[in-house]
């Protein structure tokens, strides 16, 4: 991710604690503060071993992937912000209705949990609850949840660091 920074790569896959691709939160967390910010402070819990001033040097912004779907919107946007990029594959593709119909259902999800966080609530603990809404006037949406609703990925963590 370093070397893509320094030779002006633009994105770069950063795990998504969620889905398949899972992996630690706070690791994850501190390598996404690795892409984007200028400033980052040694931090060893986040896999982040030393200081790093990347000054003006451009940023670069996450992806996201892996078995994430709508039900992951609110951990996903609770991780990641406003700057990343989110690639819903099968999470779109599988939706029942068809490609577009996915893309709607990702996209009501998206917008309902940036608003609530936005108005300050808990996407961890209110999550769930956000995307239900959400779907109530999104039929898109209400298809994806049931389609997606016994979709989990159960398995621990492999980039663990070592106490």
């Amino acid at each position: 991710a370093k070397a893509l920074r320094l030779s002006g790569g633009d994105h770069i896959h950063a795990g998504t604690v969620v889905g398949k691709l899972e992996g630690e939160r706070d690791i994850t967390l501190g390598f996404v503060d690795l892409l984007r910010d200028d400033f980052v402070e040694k931090d060893r819990s986040r896999g982040i071993y030393f200081t790093q001033d990347w000054v003006s040097l451009p940023g670069v912004i996450p992806v996201a992937s892996g078995g994430i779907h709508v039900w992951h919107m609110p951990a996903l946007t609770e991780i990641f912000g406003d700057d990343s990029v989110l690639q819903f594959g099968g999470g779109t593709l599988g939706h029942p209705w068809g490609n577009a119909p996915g893309a709607v259902a990702n996209r009501v999800a998206l917008e309902a949990c940036v608003k609530a966080r936005n108005e300050g609530r808990d996407l961890a603990a209110e999550g769930n609850v956000i995307i239900r809404e959400a779907s109530k006037w999104s039929p898109e949406l209400a298809a994806a949840c049931e389609v997606w609703k016994e979709i989990k990925f159960e398995f621990q963590a492999v980039d663990t660091l070592d106490s």
